[in-house]
This record gives structure tokens, sequence and C-alpha cells, in this order.
């Protein structure tokens, strides 16, 4: 799958209004989801041999000029429920967690508020908060992805 082919597909998705598309061709799967502030993530689970798995970036060949480095592996943490996403206990507090935070498992992540009941959602994998994709006080999906997570 090339570059061209790839912007077809967020076109498709823009047309569309989809918010996750995932397409398996040709030995290889990409999977795209479009970020609630805009913009896209994209990730190729496996490519042929001599291309780049850069999220974010065309397919390149191997001899290619710059120093390619090897796509991150990162674990998505989804929604348990629907509700509204809150990243501290309190309006006043400091969210539980930041960009950048090492967590462990069993720590609190975040609350979702569902009719009136505040469920702390608590990590099952150790590791660093490499994005958060939710803003506070948002309305979520059950499913949706809220936080990515590099593996430690």
């Amino acid at each position: 799958m090339n570059l061209k082919e790839i912007k077809e597909l967020i076109t498709l998705m823009n047309e569309n209004n989809l918010l996750e598309l995932e397409i398996e061709r040709e030995g290889m799967r990409i999977k795209l989801k479009r970020l609630p502030e805009g913009g896209f993530i994209q990730s190729i689970e496996s490519v042929p041999a001599g291309y780049m798995q850069k999220a974010g970036a065309g397919a390149q060949p191997a001899d290619a000029k710059p120093a390619l480095e090897p796509a991150r592996k990162l674990i998505e943490i989804k929604a348990p429920m629907v509700g509204t996403f809150y990243a501290a206990p309190s309006p006043e507090s400091a969210p539980y967690i930041e960009v950048g935070s090492t967590i462990e498992v069993g720590q609190v992540l975040c609350i979702i508020e569902a009719m009136k009941l505040m469920n702390e959602i608590k990590s099952e994998v150790k590791g660093k908060i490499v994005e958060r994709l939710v803003e506070n006080a948002q309305p979520i999906e059950y499913g949706q992805v809220l936080f990515l997570v590099e593996p430690v």
C-alpha cells in the first residue's frame, strides 16, 4: 500500500464521517483512526520486506538515505464503558497521570462518570504514557482509545 492509497482512505473516511477504518490486503493490515482534535493515527502491522513501518509515514524503500527507525509497539487503553472522561478526581486536583508518566498495573488512570457513578479506570499494563487522546470532561464511547502506552 502506497502513500496515495493511504490518502485515498483518509479522504474516504472524511467523506463518510468514519472514525476508524481497518483494511487487510496483500499480507498487510492498515488501521486508521481519526483523533478527536483532528489528524489521524496510522498503524501498519506487517509490511513487505524493505519497507518502513513508522506510523504516519508513507512506505519507503529500505535503501533510502535517512536512517529508518523501527515502529514502536504501543498499547491502546480503551474505555470500558460509555460516559464522561475525567483526568483528575476533582476540578482542583492534579491529573492522575500526565503524558510521559510511568504507570504501574493497578494504578488509577482516570475516572469515567456513567449514570452519576464515578468509575476509576485502572491500568492493566506497565509502561509510559505516550499520548492522551481525549480531553477532560469529554463524552466518550465504549471501546474508544483513551491513552497510548509504550510498554516498559
